[in-house]
C-alpha cells in the first residue's frame, strides 16, 4: 500500500532529503501501524508529539490504510 508522509519542524532533520512542506510517498506492507512507520523513518518516539492521519489525530497503534496521508509533528513552542 502507498501512503503520503510529511514530517514537520525539528523532525525534518531525521529525513534530510525532504524540503519544507514536501511529502514523500512510501510503499508499506499491510498491517503497518503509525508507530511502526515512525520507527521505520527513524523518528524518535519521544520527539513525536502529534500524529495526524487524514487530518485527524492518530495513535501509534492505529493501522495504516492504503492512500492515508500521515504527518508527524513535534512539540511546538512559541510565545
Amino acid at each position: 500500500m502507498k501512503v503520503e508522509v510529511r514530517v514537520f519542524a525539528t523532525l525534518r532533520k531525521y529525513i534530510s532529503e525532504l524540503k519544507v512542506g514536501e511529502a514523500m510517498i512510501i510503499d508499506l506492507p499491510a498491517e503497518t501501524t503509525l508507530g511502526a512507520l515512525r520507527d521505520q523513518l527513524g523518528l524518535p518516539a519521544e520527539e513525536v508529539r502529534i500524529i495526524m492521519r487524514n487530518g485527524r489525530h492518530g495513535e501509534p497503534d492505529d493501522l495504516i490504510a492504503d492512500g492515508d496521508r500521515i504527518a508527524y509533528i513535534p512539540a511546538v513552542g512559541g510565545g
